[in-house]
């Protein structure tokens, strides 16, 4: 089988291979382990490789490089206007000779797959739409339309759509799906956590302003003012990390904060294996892979209500639902951490549910998806 990916993510190449950002690149190399040949069409570009970079792994992969587009300004707007041509000529050539094309939504290459996709009804084509599905969320109009143009059958043909979460009113191409990031042989007996001493959070994430990283350190502060004593450890990079570190210094939180930058996989591992909580405050979601991680390990979850973060920790069962507003959140918190029996009881719960998600689980059924 000729498997075609069709992607915005941003790759690098070293030597003869190609490298993209770690999280996409570990899910679809288990998509590569069930086809004869992979073809990727998306932007590359220069760099050294990180930690957050990881290699596909394949024997016989080809590399289709696209312009980068971006319509954030009139002028990047505009040179990407001329780009479209060789995007789409690059796109639909590369559908001609697949067996099975996949999207990665959203994005705005994404959003030409959907539009070249519509050229090739009997195609077998998977998309995963990695964004919020819900239909009541506040989105850009390109990804409203993305969604409208995936869940339409009369248009789309052949096509199964994997969204996060489990929405009412969905066309029968759309298939609730998950992720995953541990495999089954990780799953550990739960080391009893003690809540009645310095409590240990992290952030996982971009420090961008949809993460809303600020909204994790000042809820830490607003603990700390309450005689709580919390200490948070926050892992990624990104145009924040400075401004941060500025509200770090300038509210002698030194001490208590630490940013790490982007670290590798076991260095996320061992930290949740120590943490209490994570944080993860985010203005939107698809199936955020930060709160799935740190249930694995028994880590309690306090984020925000948007997406299929209610579902994935069972509306307040497992785990701390807050509201964006920090004085709010920091009492909803401060309640849940009067009854140590009951934040036990919510880390197993937490634990319980991670751990059905594993990257066998997962492998077992993109299978299904490629071979039906």
């Amino acid at each position: 089988m000729k498997f075609l990916i069709i992607t915005h993510v941003l790759h690098k190449k070293k030597d003869d291979t190609y490298f993209g950002y770690a999280p996409y690149v570990r899910e679809m190399n288990l998509w590569l382990n069930h086809v004869d040949e992979v073809h990727v069409v998306a932007p590359l570009i220069r760099g050294s490789i990180s930690e957050i970079d990881l290699a596909y792994k394949h024997a016989s992969l080809h590399f289709t490089e696209i312009p980068q587009i971006s319509f954030i300004s009139a002028i990047s707007a505009l040179r990407s206007v001329f780009k479209l041509p060789t995007i789409l000529y690059a796109i639909y050539k590369a559908c001609k000779k697949a067996d099975h094309i996949h999207l990665r939504c959203p994005g705005n290459i994404g959003l030409l797959g959907c539009l070249v996709q519509l050229f090739f009804p009997k195609k077998i084509k998977t998309a995963k739409y990695a964004g919020n599905w819900d239909p009541k969320a506040q989105q850009p109009l390109s990804y409203k339309f993305q969604k409208w143009l995936l869940s339409n059958t009369f248009l789309t043909k052949n096509m199964q759509v994997l969204v996060y979460g489990q929405w009412e009113h969905q066309t029968k191409n759309i298939k609730p799906f998950f992720t995953a990031s541990f495999y089954e042989n990780d799953i550990e007996d739960l080391t009893p956590k003690d809540y009645t001493k310095t409590l240990h959070m992290v952030f996982v994430g971009s420090l961008v302003a949809g993460k809303k990283p600020l909204f994790a350190i000042q809820l830490v502060e607003q603990l700390i003012k309450q005689g709580k004593r919390v200490c948070l450890n926050m892992y990624g990079d990104g145009v924040l990390r400075q401004a941060l570190q500025d509200y770090i210094n300038h509210n002698n939180l030194k001490s208590f904060v630490f940013l790490h930058g982007n670290q590798s996989k076991n260095v996320i591992k061992n930290a949740l294996k120590q943490a209490h909580f994570s944080i993860l405050p985010s203005k939107s979601e698809g199936w955020p892979k930060a709160i799935a991680e740190a249930m694995f390990f028994g880590v309690i979850p306090i984020a925000t209500k948007v997406s299929c973060v209610p579902y994935m920790l069972d509306f307040g069962n497992r785990g701390i639902l807050i509201e964006p507003e920090v004085d709010l959140a920091t009492q909803h918190v401060l309640n849940h951490l009067k009854d140590i029996a009951a934040l036990e009881a919510m880390s197993k719960l937490a634990a319980t549910w991670s751990q059905n998600y594993t990257l066998d689980y997962f492998d077992s059924e993109i299978k299904k998806l490629i071979i039906n």
